[in-house]
């Protein structure tokens, strides 16, 4: 191990642990193999999977979940130490990342891997049971051990817990990316992001302005579009280090993400050169309009409706959870064509363009009204509500030009979108880590500073183990989208691993910080603020579970 056996070569000890990691693999596939394999028996109908049979089993299908996300967590972990091992960068400190993660892993693969705060998943839900054995046990036994985490932690004290511990695995000209975008927040985000937040405002446009000259907007729009043309894994780094600022800042790229790639996959010849140019320059921000009250992610039941009056579109009807609405161009909108429908079958979705609003008018379109909804965190582009009432849309601007092809255009993005917020999770994790570090160096209590102490620094070495693990898991997947691979199971998986570690990473920062962290000066408050809100959109942690959990039976 890395920590231990001081007589034996730094080169066995490392060669041991990947040794022992890929005994390991094997075990927990299995497990994960004879969990599915129960879970499916209890859930077929003539074949195919039982919705009401899957819902019934809830908590074992949403255990499945977890435990397949643990599974390929691992995995991606091991990927990742032996690219590191060829090019000659597997040290210490990656070994110990390594030898933590399998240990505390597997230790909750076998006693119960936590959902949430109160609800933990554990083999006994799927009908199931493991005993450890051989490089399993010796992983869990000496994997995870307060020696390996404070030695981690001196580590990171070297290079003061930035996201580069440990080789991330990625190619120079990513981490040529990342070093830019890294130096952009430091100095344009970090230093006001605080007061942006407390003041409840809007990220300024100058800010905006330049993340357009950064080509931020046109990152992964094809180049014959005005775009960079560049892969989905330098998305994910870019949009990393600017939630690692500020997730408002983070989350800016990803609008014009997802407007594109609906654009990309469903519009037309037309409607392709005359928006994409436009999103990739910044000359166009763009709003996600698909939520209605009392329908939160059961999106197929939407009621807002579009009639075609003439060759254009009247809209009428309520949405909700509307990000950055008031000072975009257009508005991807999801909304009911075929009246005699009640499911997804009905929806078209349509490129409506607004009128960009001020802070004195800030919905000045015709046919549009809006209201501000007050949030806990996120706040840098706001959220409202929309009421439209014979809201004009033109006829030209149904993304496709055919009607009923609303939901699957949306379903087409969502690989993608899944993919961006794990990213942003990671950032914000990396965030609550720099921010609770910092803080455990230098507060001095009864003579020394408190990362001294075991617990504190034990939480430190443990977020740091569980971003490496989020962020292995996430590149995965946009690795999978770059090859034209299906990674719904993939994109699913880091975001529902994502969102809790950038949840349990805020939550210790803060209590580190003590009293302090409570109080609205500290940027962990808002930090704390911010991770909360990854668990809930672009799919609740239970509907992803549920997800995954679907696919992974099919």
């Amino acid at each position: 191990m890395a920590h231990d056996g001081a007589d034996m070569p730094n080169s066995a000890r490392l060669s041991n642990l990947l040794a022992l990691a890929d005994a390991t693999l094997p075990q927990v596939e299995t497990v994960l193999a004879e969990a599915m394999a129960k879970l499916r028996a209890k859930v077929d109908a003539k074949g195919k999977v039982s919705g009401a049979a899957l819902e019934e089993h809830q908590f074992a299908a949403h255990a499945l979940s977890w435990l397949a996300t643990y599974v390929e967590a691992l995995k991606q972990m091991r990927e990742w130490a032996g690219r590191i091992e060829a090019e000659g960068r597997f040290g210490e400190m990656e070994a110990l990342i390594l030898q933590i993660a399998f240990g505390e892993y597997l230790a909750q693969i076998a006693g119960g891997i936590p959902m949430s705060q109160g609800e933990t998943a554990r083999l006994s839900d799927l009908g199931t049971a493991w005993a450890p054995e051989g490089a399993a046990q010796t992983l869990i036994a000496s994997g995870n051990t307060p020696e390996a985490r404070a030695a981690l932690v001196a580590f990171m004290r070297d290079n003061h817990g930035r996201a580069t511990f440990g080789a991330t695995g990625l190619d120079d000209e990513l981490e040529m990316i990342r070093d830019q975008f890294r130096r952009f927040a430091e100095e344009r985000v970090v230093p006001d992001a605080h007061g942006w937040h407390l003041r409840d405002e809007l990220i300024p446009m100058e800010i905006i302005t330049e993340l357009a000259e950064l080509g931020v907007f046109g990152l992964t729009i094809p180049e014959e579009f005005g775009g960079l043309g560049l892969s989905k894994a330098s998305m994910v780094v870019v949009s990393e280090e600017l939630s690692r600022g500020y997730i408002g800042v983070g989350s800016l790229g990803t609008r014009s993400e997802i407007a594109a790639e609906l654009i990309l996959c469903g519009g037309t010849p037309e409607q392709k050169a005359q928006w994409l140019p436009k999103l990739a320059s910044g000359e166009i921000l763009p709003t996600a309009v698909f939520t209605e009250p009392n329908t939160g992610s059961d999106l197929g039941s939407l009621r807002t409706r579009a009639v075609k009056v003439g060759e254009d579109w009247e809209v009428t009807g309520n949405k909700t959870w509307i990000t950055h609405a008031a000072r975009t161009h257009v508005m991807t909108l999801l909304a009911r064509t075929d009246p005699a429908t009640t499911d997804y079958r009905g929806l078209s979705m349509f490129l409506a363009e607004k009128i960009p609003g001020t802070a004195e008018a800030p919905f000045p379109t015709p046919g549009m009204t809006g209201g501000e909804i007050e949030v806990l965190g996120y706040r840098g582009m706001k959220e409202y509500e929309l009421g439209f009432d014979g809201f004009k849309v033109k006829g030209e601007n149904l993304l496709g030009g055919v009607e009923g092809q609303g939901f699957k255009q949306l379903m087409q993005t969502f690989e993608s979108a899944r993919i961006q917020t794990a990213a942003r999770a990671i950032g914000v994790a990396q965030s609550a880590l720099e921010v609770g570090m910092k803080y455990a160096e230098d507060r001095k209590q009864f003579g020394k500073s408190l990362i001294e102490f075991p617990r504190v620094a034990g939480k430190l070495a443990m977020m740091a183990v569980e971003i490496m693990v989020a962020r292995q898991l996430t590149y995965h997947s946009a690795w999978q989208k770059d090859h034209d691979k299906r990674c719904d199971l993939e994109a699913g998986m880091a975001k529902l691993l994502g969102a809790r570690v950038a949840w349990a990473a805020a939550d210790n920062a803060l209590q580190i910080h003590g009293g302090n962290g409570f109080a609205l000066e500290y940027q962990i408050s808002r930090i704390l603020c911010d991770a909360r809100i990854l668990n809930i959109f672009e799919g609740a942690a239970e509907i992803q579970a549920q997800v995954i959990a679907r696919r992974l039976l099919d």
